[in-house]
């Protein structure tokens, strides 16, 4: 097996504005192996937040390479745990079980949903983002929008804001990148007009939801706060969703494990992304027969996408009939 890695630029096709600040552009991190003329690809993108820095990811790559490569064509569920003792970041854990799961289904002709018997059929819809902005711009954008599903970002509580969205017809969720207040977050659960959002993401910084009540009527969902499936049980009283990315919790292999657990600790369960080519999207969409909601949007969002596989059109997820994950760079 061939390991082989760069980093790409991603660039917005505008100014993407959130709670943590705004952006025009991402790094991404592409990895390929490679074996019989087959590749697989994988990808983790440099996010500030998570202080994700991409040039220690290619040192580690140089320094794990020779014992990657010498790993024989196994399962990837046995490939997993060989990365896991290698003590890779999670970002960096993803892209390469992404890519050695892509690689392992083109060997055997066979894609990652026959892989894991999972359902091609009755897969979610995705939301697009409205980056932060003033709300009537955010208005016109979801009422040009072929898309069916939005999530609204916004900096902090606006309540004439929320007023306006919780007016409009379409199917809407709230995303304040942990920018609310526990005073916020006592209105918001406490008002029963906020069951016609379909989740508020994320409203605390991590570590800050012993004031969320999951009881109430806002429909609360942990992002930073639901790492992995070690996070799942702490936020029971205080969650009723969770959003699962794949960078987050290290890939697909433990993706699958997180959302059974999940399931049976009664959460509603929503695959997401970061700002990403469709090397991820296709990764996190080969999961959404399995969830409640999906925001993979990434690849909608970029002007530069560097490949093809599955993908999203107006919401609806398309996914590809070629084996692995249906990679291929253009």
């Amino acid at each position: 097996m061939e390991l082989r890695f760069e980093i790409r630029q991603l660039q917005l096709k505008e100014t993407f504005s959130i709670a943590y600040g705004n952006y025009n552009k991402r790094e991404a991190l592409l990895i390929e192996l490679s074996h019989q003329n087959c590749k697989g690809y994988g990808e983790c993108v440099a996010i500030d937040y998570y202080q994700i820095n991409l040039q220690s990811f290619v040192l580690k790559l140089k320094e794990i390479q020779i014992q990657v490569e010498a790993q024989k064509i196994i399962h990837p569920k046995d490939f997993f745990n060989f990365l896991l003792n290698l003590n890779l970041h999670p970002f960096l854990l993803s892209a390469l079980d992404c890519a050695y799961w892509d690689l392992f289904g083109k060997l055997e002709n066979k894609s990652f949903i026959e892989l894991n018997n999972l359902s091609a059929e009755n897969l979610v819809e995705s939301s697009i983002t409205i980056s932060v902005g003033e709300i009537d711009h955010q208005i016109e954008k979801i009422n040009k929008s072929k898309w069916n599903k939005f999530k609204v970002k916004c900096k902090g509580l606006n309540k004439d804001h929320v007023e306006k969205l919780l007016q409009l017809p379409q199917n809407i969720a709230l995303d304040s990148n942990a920018s609310f207040t526990d005073e916020d977050c006592i209105w918001l659960q406490e008002n029963v007009e906020v069951e016609k959002f379909s989740y508020l993401e994320q409203p605390r910084p991590i570590g800050n939801y012993n004031i969320l009540k999951k009881e109430n009527f806002a429909n609360w969902m942990a992002d930073e706060d639901c790492q992995n499936i070690d996070s799942l049980e702490e936020l029971i009283p205080y969650y009723k969703s969770i959003n699962i990315k794949l960078m987050k919790c290290g890939g697909l292999t433990p993706a699958l494990e997180m959302i059974k657990k999940a399931r049976e600790l009664n959460y509603k369960i929503m695959i997401g992304c970061m700002t990403e080519s469709s090397v991820g999207i296709s990764a996190g969409s080969v999961l959404t027969g399995l969830v409640d909601y999906a925001d993979l949007d990434g690849a909608n969002l970029i002007s530069n996408d560097y490949a093809s596989g599955n993908f999203v059109k107006d919401g609806k997820i398309i996914l590809s009939s070629k084996p692995g994950l249906g990679i291929e760079l253009k």
